[in-house]
């Protein structure tokens, strides 16, 4: 038997996300008007509905493809959202806890190789790596947004180096709060503090799953399959994502 956890929030507008999400629906009583028909030509009078909507690729639970951190990603064109390896998608995760972690605070490789020594398994290149720092207890607040911690270059390199495409977090970004970078920016003018885990997939391509939810309803560290497969929107540098983990309790 396997049991399936959700490990994405849901889209739609709120405090919690800094772009508007813009719904327009065209509801079953309107909908045969739309068509060129009457209400008396649909059983019950209603016909089909439909919904359009307007929102950024980086809404709800995505994924960031190395097009969105620059054009080139090593020697080679940055790869978009549907140009992801499908099997970077589908992989053994490993969750590290980090709630320890302060909010504008980044997580270092210290801090990464000290999670991953207390988990049961060894990390493994392809594995899907998720950051608990358990911010999602504050979506559907304005503070989901800015009390968070976030990864740094160097904790970025540490996986990546070690064979992880893919890397998520249960936070609003996967660096840290852009309020805490653009304070050390002014302060030391040092551009090199402005979302340096992001611009790391210039040098080497990993992805990111940003806005995760409810790791803490993961049975272990370990043991679950991660799917996370992002829509294939052709060219684009990120894509909405239902992240699921597979834990097997046979």
């Amino acid at each position: 038997m396997s049991r399936l956890i959700d490990l994405s929030v849901p889209v739609l507008d709120g405090p919690s996300e800094a772009t508007p999400v813009e719904v327009s629906v065209l509801d079953h009583k309107s909908a045969p008007a739309a068509l060129g028909l009457r209400p008396e030509d649909f059983p019950e009078g209603e016909a089909i509905s439909n919904e359009t909507v307007t929102l950024t690729t980086h809404t709800g639970t995505h994924m960031d493809a190395p097009l969105h951190y620059g054009l080139r990603s090593g020697e080679s064109p940055a790869a978009a959202i549907d140009e992801i390896p499908l099997d970077w998608c589908f992989a053994p995760g490993i969750r590290l806890d980090l709630r320890h972690i302060p909010p504008g605070v980044g997580i270092t490789a210290a801090d990464i190789e000290d999670a991953l020594a207390k988990v049961p398994v060894e990390l493994e290149p392809g594995n899907v790596v998720l950051l608990w720092t358990g911010a999602d207890r504050l979506w559907g607040t304005e503070a989901y947004r800015t009390d968070h911690p976030g990864m740094t270059r160097e904790s970025t390199a540490y996986l990546v180096e070690r064979g992880v495409n893919v890397i998520g977090i249960d936070a609003w970004g996967f660096d840290r709060p852009f309020a805490s970078m653009l304070g050390d920016y002014r302060e030391n003018q040092d551009n090199r503090v402005l979302w340096p885990a992001h611009l790391y997939g210039r040098e080497k391509p990993y992805c990111q799953l940003e806005k995760l939810a409810n790791l803490d309803a993961l049975p272990e560290a370990a043991g679950f399959t991660v799917a996370c497969f992002p829509v294939k929107l052709a060219g684009l540098g990120a894509g909405w994502t239902r992240v699921v983990a597979i834990v097997d309790e046979a």
